[in-house]
């Protein structure tokens, strides 16, 4: 059985989402005054007094969806439904009973599962007497709750565990697996209709999220676990993006912030472009996020079968990615058609290889050895009529691999020498396919590195005499904002 599962239901605008996230602890769900923001359902294991559960949190029942997805959202809600032991019924104690109300006691009257009614909003003495009316919907335990004056969250917690089955034996063991940290966070982002949610339908093995041809379905970001090889993953699945000015409401742009955040809590991420249109403002907006982050990156042009169609080429639509992100040239690119899975398992493999490369380290000797040749073949230019030095190099970081030199003067050294040396070390590092974060620092007295010379005049054997001066070093914290090169 594993752990049960709890599904928050009721009309639109009760406060279910907020309910989710109050217990969460986090904005998982998005909350906006508009009814039926919520569409797909959004999940949350909860740990309470030795018991696991999962909280499910679903659209408002009897929406009219103004995009004409009503009946999908019902599938989803039918799902949560369905597959929960335990449904807690939300009602708004500031609005009443209303006809809605008595549509979905009626609806959940014909379903043989345990229920516990939630009276939330009650804000005040008043409305708390008033919520025993509510008993009038159903026969069930009753629970009064305000998420805006963080009133009865105990009580709920309580509430839910005293109506969960009986604990099985593998309930702890699944919890635990559930609330460890994944291997892999792979964040699906790009922009609008572009085939995320088909693609996480395909690794959940069921339909997880709506799929629909109306652009900006997915509101909020889904987490999905998977299983490959026996190692967990985890697929993010964001809302499609559109041009900032083009937001029309909070919704949207709440959506925006979260594909934001999921590409910043990401280990890789997996950019979906579609075969058949060119590339957007959008498409650049989230490379210069994910560049920002120097986040390991997948280029993933999706509706591989339509380009077919057209007679393009991998080659053709790798040229076109390399000249429109000249900078992401190091990003492998990978073809797939989403909508009956082809290449999937081969796309997953290869954001496990991207990741370890990320992982990497370069021993410091080797670094040092090859900066020098990179020195050598082509010598930073003069500058302010001083020529740069560089002394040594370290890898002081993984995820992204960072790495710093120090020199004489950061600011000698040109963009267009920088973006040189960048290119060198991808090609004889274990990072040819994920970004390096360069760090240029200035030489500083009390390091005690005077004698060092500079590393293009040394030989092989000053390289290992460098790596004991570097050994002596005190650690120094990594400066995000200290001449970072990407």
């Amino acid at each position: 059985m594993g752990i049960p599962k709890t599904a928050i239901v009721g009309r639109p605008n009760v406060g279910k989402s907020s309910i989710l996230n109050w217990i969460a602890g986090r904005q998982l769900s998005i909350v906006d005054p508009t009814a039926g923001v919520t569409r797909d359902r959004v999940t949350w294991i909860v740990h309470e007094d030795d018991r696991y559960f999962e909280l499910i949190d679903t659209g408002g029942i009897g929406i009219v969806d103004s995009d004409d997805l009503s009946e999908d959202i019902e599938h989803q809600i039918d799902v949560g439904l369905n597959e929960c032991d335990l449904l807690l019924f939300v009602v708004d104690a500031k609005a009443g009973i209303t006809p809605l109300d008595v549509e979905v006691a009626d609806r959940l009257r014909r379903i043989s599962k345990r229920m516990l009614m939630v009276v939330n909003k009650c804000d005040s003495l008043r409305l708390d007497i008033e919520a025993s009316s509510f008993l009038s919907l159903g026969d069930m335990p009753q629970v009064i709750t305000s998420v805006k004056g963080n009133r009865g969250r105990k009580d709920l917690l309580q509430a839910i565990l005293a109506q969960l089955p009986e604990q099985q034996e593998d309930e702890a063991s699944e919890g635990d697996t559930l609330l460890e940290a994944p291997e892999l966070r792979l964040a699906i982002v790009g922009r609008r209709n572009v085939g995320k949610s088909t693609f996480i339908n395909q690794l959940a093995e069921t339909d997880r999220v709506i799929v629909s041809e109306v652009p900006g379905t997915t509101r909020d970001s889904i987490d999905i676990r998977f299983e490959v090889d026996g190692r967990t993953l985890v697929a993010i699945d964001t809302p499609g993006v559109r041009k900032r000015k083009s937001l029309a409401n909070d919704i949207e742009f709440y959506g925006l912030v979260r594909a934001q955040r999921s590409i910043r809590r990401s280990d890789v991420v997996l950019m979906f472009f579609d075969a058949t249109q060119t590339i957007s403002r959008v498409d650049k907006q989230l490379i210069e996020e994910i560049s920002s982050y120097h986040k390991p990156c997948v280029f993933v042009v999706n509706k591989w079968d339509l380009a077919q169609e057209e007679e393009m080429t991998i080659e053709r639509w790798g040229e076109y990615l390399v000249e429109t992100f000249a900078s992401m040239r190091h990003v492998p690119i990978a073809v797939l058609t989403a909508k009956d899975g082809r290449n999937i398992r081969q796309l997953i493999n290869l954001t496990q290889t991207v990741y370890k490369q990320a992982t990497e380290r370069m021993g410091t000797g080797l670094l040092n050895r090859e900066l020098r040749n990179a020195l050598k073949r082509n010598p930073p230019p003069y500058r302010r009529n001083k020529r740069p030095k560089i002394y040594f190099a370290s890898q002081v970081a993984t995820t992204p691999p960072t790495i710093v030199v120090k020199c004489n003067d950061p600011r000698l050294f040109d963009e267009s020498w920088k973006r040189y040396l960048l290119g060198y070390l991808r090609e004889v590092s274990p990072f040819q396919e994920v970004p390096i974060r360069l760090i240029l620092r200035a030489r500083e007295d009390r390091e005690m590195i005077e004698g060092l010379p500079d590393l293009a005049l040394v030989t092989d054997d000053d390289v290992g005499q460098i790596d004991e001066a570097i050994v002596e070093l005190p650690p120094k914290p990594v400066d995000s904002d200290l001449n970072d090169v990407n």
